[in-house]
């Protein structure tokens, strides 16, 4: 059955690698809803999407509920996959009311609009209603962190966030789970690991190290960098909220991971190792982009790791990676060699151009990239 999904958040990292997915992979068709904040790219979604009859674009914020609700009557969702929100820990540390309002306040005028709209749709529709899916897409770091020898986190482990970023993706997480159980609205929430893959803002730990040692510049690890992260490649997470938001069961959570367990300083270590080998020529004065690793102070609050048990995922929805670390770091550092005008349009600023356009507001220059984030890539 052909659907319509409505994605906010569709021009950031994850929300645009499932309109990908979604128009080149099936027939659904797709309402894409983002702000276009800093990090928000329509250059992250290629024609093939672009010029697609299944696609349509919204300029618009989330926590705007008369407008949310105008885009709902008008696109008529069956899913909708909540992913916009505000995802750098290193700006929630500086900077934390933008996180309280996108990822709280946000998430609470969406849920509002979409009580409202999934009530008027009972009434229509009854079979529609019944089959209408609110997807609320998270992070593991709602679970604070892990000692090396304890258990991945499952579904069940008890909320224990450490950042500003954290604490306002499991308040989200909370206010989702409370319009189930209040209103009745029918909801799935995912918790995911650290992702990575092509379109990924440079502010990133992946992208950074990638771009930094192109430049010839130093990699900032944080601390010693042993903080362990499960690493998950972002197509494959889009091929699982595609299929959480068809085929899981309402009410529950479901746990998203690469099952890919590394310390950040190897992961700092292996994309030196992969531009050894795409990209041999180096900047003037650099032997050996290993080289280039610097190690700075640490981030408050720096959790010590990260670990996804996504065995309820597998079990009861047959869902499993395809990518290992390796073969999803490759096709990544080998998607930034190839692109290099997508990133460089955003370390000029001319991207933004796309939102000033669209919006003809005459809104200021967006904010320079923030510094390492070694902790959250989702």
């Amino acid at each position: 059955m052909s659907l319509t999904f409505l994605v906010t958040g569709g021009a950031g990292f994850i929300g645009s690698a499932v309109v990908r997915e979604l128009i080149g992979n099936t027939e659904h068709r797709v309402v894409n809803v983002d702000k276009l904040t800093y990090a928000g790219n329509l250059e992250s979604l290629p024609a093939f999407v672009t010029d697609s009859a299944r696609y349509r674009f919204h300029l618009a914020d989330i926590g705007d509920r008369e407008a949310m609700a105008r885009i709902l009557e008008e696109a008529q969702p069956d899913v909708i996959l909540h992913l916009a929100a505000e995802s750098h820990v290193d700006r929630s540390i500086d900077g934390p009311a933008a996180f309280i309002d996108t990822n709280i306040v946000g998430t609470y005028q969406l849920l509002e609009a979409v009580r409202s709209y999934w009530q008027a749709l009972a009434e229509r529709d009854a079979s529609r209603a019944q089959r209408f899916r609110f997807h609320h897409i998270s992070t593991d770091e709602v679970y604070g962190d892990l000692a090396p020898e304890d258990p991945p986190f499952a579904e069940t482990h008890a909320y224990a966030p450490s950042s500003p970023y954290a604490a306002s993706k499991a308040s989200a997480d909370h206010l989702v789970r409370a319009w189930r159980r209040t209103y009745g609205l029918p909801t799935l929430v995912t918790n995911c690991s650290n992702n990575y893959g092509p379109y990924h803002f440079p502010e990133k730990l992946i992208p950074l190290m990638i771009l930094n040692a192109l430049a010839g510049k130093p990699l900032p690890v944080y601390g010693d960098g042993l903080q362990v992260r499960d690493w998950l490649y972002v197509e494959d997470h889009a091929r699982a909220l595609v299929h959480v938001a068809t085929q899981g069961e309402v009410g529950e959570t479901y746990n998203i991971g690469g099952c890919n367990e590394i310390r950040n300083i190897d992961v700092v270590r292996t994309v030196c190792q992969l531009l050894e080998a795409l990209k041999p020529e180096k900047p003037a004065g650099v032997a050996r982009y290993a080289d280039l690793i610097t190690h700075v102070t640490d981030r408050p609050g720096h959790d010590t790791r990260y670990a996804i048990d996504a065995g309820k995922l597998e079990r009861e929805l047959g869902w499993r990676p395809r990518e290992t670390f390796e073969s999803g770091l490759r096709e990544t550092v080998a998607w930034y060699l190839e692109n290099p005008q997508w990133w460089q349009r955003i370390q000029d600023h001319s991207y933004q151009g796309e939102r000033l356009g669209l919006a003809a507001t005459g809104d200021d220059a967006p904010e320079a990239p923030a510094k390492n984030d070694g902790a959250n890539d989702a």
